[in-house]
């Protein structure tokens, strides 16, 4: 499996947690719907042994366009950083 989309999601959190289709999704939806609240919020998210989410400002910066070689412009702008945590980092060695 390359890619885990979010219907799959659902379906493997009916399975493993005993629930309803819908009620893993509406599980699934709340807890995105959650995270998405608090990082445009500016507050960091922490999942313990998984990660953290930071979100982040992108400070404006010059950058360069591939065709035309002109120099442009890049906007600030907010995103999001992935912090693994200590015990997921190990498991991913593995």
């Amino acid at each position: 499996m390359d890619k885990l989309y979010k219907t799959q999601l659902i379906d493997i959190v009916s399975e493993k947690a005993y629930l309803s289709r819908e009620d893993s999704k509406a599980a699934i939806n709340a807890f995105i719907e959650e995270i998405e609240t608090a990082l445009l919020a500016g507050v960091e998210v922490n999942i313990t042994n998984f990660g953290s989410l930071v979100p982040i400002i992108k400070q404006e910066t010059v950058g360069t366009n591939p065709r035309t070689h002109e120099k442009i412009v890049i906007k600030a702008r907010k995103s999001v950083s992935f912090r693994p945590a200590i015990s997921f980092k190990e498991k991913m060695a593995k």
